[in-house]
């Protein structure tokens, strides 16, 4: 029998660094705070990066970002009160998003608990509502049993995000225990029977269509994903925001399920006569708010494989529901006989043909001297295949995800929460992970400015990112629902922006300012070259809200039926 380990005395703080080095972190995200004092220390002779960070919703961002490249819980350390409420929309996005997340936060002494002393939170009721789980470590002995759930849970099942609440004083008091093992991710793999059952319902369909979506892929993954799709000639989707699971290029790639949606694609999916989600919780985006199918029981035939059980049947009950992980299912489809004639096959080509079509920026063209379509169109001309494009929420991200290629795993960082702020710090998060790679944030100005003192933390860990800032003066997406609902009554969307150049500029960086669709291919450049982190300062046309329409056409429209 293997001897028994020799529990070792250190404190709390230097207990719970050693559990972070066992589970692999090897970087962290953190705005420094008092009550995590002691973890600070025990961080400063170890082999783990610290980025510190100018706000804490940026620093968990930043970790997400991580958790969502890697599949691995992004780590971020706050401190109490204003400083986990500031991590409130980093965690959200990781529940929402399904991503791996371990938020640590300081906690006031436990001598003192419950008096509401200085920045005292209750954790477990602020977070039981959206953290998959909620601990506070009372015993410094118990760290390494704590730590190693902690990271099991973030990032088994559905992942999500775990909070661990560290009372300052267990942090500095002595122990001795004992480290814990390494946290693995599980996979559960489909039965044969239930193989057997799908391929017998596909073989049978005339309309399948395939939908990916959610976490707990890998590059593998996808890969065997992309071979099933290829043999079967099925047409595949991907859902908001998980471009990055299926290659645009690919023909049978069929389009992504988000907002602002192709008609055409719409269109199939309400005419399949079969469904194979994989990864996907179905939410109210891809259902296009649980309008493409019925509730609860679909009339198309739904597979729906899911790796948490409580998830398959929870709003749409599948003819067939298969409890696995996305990584596994691709592996298992990838291994079951094609039919030599498909007969959906040219329904496939029919569906990526209009993909071709939809996603050409070419085609576009918006009110004003700067033209969204040729900068889309540059970009797929200079940017390598593998560049993280990262982007929070706006009417903004419509340019991305409809006219940007994703071809590559690991390439895409969105908040499927529809969380601002987002772009900035996971580029942040992005580059840190992969310092070889391109990395390009997309903001628009409202969006850019609710994280954007976070440039200063690309400045000053010489994180070479490319921000592009589109400007239109206003919080665009609700001024377009202004104008749906309330035409001609503008209120509280307008916005007076600063220069960004000159705050780029500000913090050490490079800034370009464009106002013109020729001036943007050279300021690119010039911002690339400058082997800086970099922003480019778009000015939009306000009326080009999106690269359909106009606020005057919306208007219009309002107003001619009676809104």
């Amino acid at each position: 029998m293997p001897e028994s380990p020799t529990p070792s005395a250190r404190t709390g703080a230097h207990i719970l660094v050693d559990q972070l080095l066992i589970q692999g972190v090897r970087q962290l995200f953190c705005v420094p705070g008092e009550s995590y004092l002691a973890v600070l220390d025990a961080l400063h002779d170890a082999a783990i990066q610290v980025v510190v960070c100018r706000q804490e919703g940026g620093a968990a961002m930043m970790a997400e970002a991580q958790g969502k490249l890697t599949g691995r819980p992004g780590i971020c350390f706050v401190t109490r009160g204003p400083g986990i409420s500031n991590a409130m929309a980093g965690i959200h996005i990781a529940q929402q998003d399904c991503t791996p997340l371990i938020v640590f936060v300081g906690q006031v002494a436990r001598g003192v608990l419950q008096r509401e002393a200085f920045q005292e939170v209750d954790y477990t009721a602020l977070f039981g509502h959206f953290a998959k789980w909620v601990v506070q470590i009372d015993d410094a002995a118990r760290i390494p049993e704590l730590l190693a759930r902690a990271f099991h849970v973030a990032m088994n099942g559905r992942p999500g995000p775990v909070v661990v609440a560290l009372p300052e004083d267990m942090l500095s008091e002595n122990a001795s225990t004992v480290d814990a093992l390494a946290s693995l991710a599980l996979h559960t793999a489909p039965g044969e029977q239930a193989l057997a059952t799908l391929a017998a319902r596909l073989r049978a369909a005339r309309r399948p269509m395939v939908l990916v979506g959610g976490a707990r892929w890998s590059e593998l993954a996808v890969r065997d994903m992309i071979e099933f799709a290829t043999r079967w000639q099925l047409p595949v989707a991907t859902t908001f925001r998980r471009q990055m699971l299926f290659p645009a290029g690919h023909p049978c790639h069929a389009g992504d399920l988000g907002i602002g949606t192709d008609p055409k694609l719409l269109q199939r999916l309400k005419a399949a006569d079969l469904i194979l989600a994989v990864g996907t919780r179905l939410g109210d985006v891809p259902s296009q708010s649980y309008t493409l199918w019925d509730i609860p029981v679909p009339g198309q035939t739904l597979i729906h494989v899911y790796p948490d059980a409580e998830e398959l049947g929870r709003v749409y009950q599948p003819q067939l529901a298969i409890h696995a992980t996305p990584a596994a299912m691709a592996a298992a489809l990838r291994r079951l006989q094609a039919p030599a004639a498909p007969a959906w096959a040219d329904h496939t080509q029919a569906a990526h043909a209009d993909r071709l079509a939809w996603s050409d920026p070419t085609r576009i063209t918006i009110p004003g001297e700067l033209q969204l379509g040729a900068v889309m169109q540059h970009l797929r001309e200079v940017l390598p295949a593998d560049t993280i494009v990262c982007s929070g929420a706006g009417n903004f991200t419509t340019w991305v995800h409809r006219f940007w290629p994703f071809t590559r795993w690991a390439s895409q960082l969105a908040p499927v929460s529809g969380s601002m702020g987002y772009g900035l710090p996971a580029a942040v998060g992005a580059k840190s992970l992969y310092p070889e790679r391109e990395v390009i944030a997309f903001a628009g100005d409202g969006d850019f400015l609710m994280h954007g003192q976070e440039f200063a933390t690309a400045v000053q860990y010489a994180l070479p990112i490319t921000v592009i800032v589109l400007d239109n003066g206003m919080y665009g997406t609700i001024r377009m629902h202004q104008e749906r609902r309330y035409p001609g009554r503008v209120s509280a969307t307008q916005l007076k922006n600063p220069d960004f150049c000159a705050y780029a500029r500000a913090f050490g960086g490079h800034g370009e300012r464009v106002q013109r669709t020729e001036e943007f291919a050279p300021a690119l450049e010039r911002a690339r070259a400058s082997g800086q982190p970099a922003l480019i300062h778009c000015l939009v046309d306000p009326q080009a809200i999106t690269p359909g329409t106009t606020l005057d056409a919306l208007r219009h429209s309002a107003q001619q039926a009676g809104t």
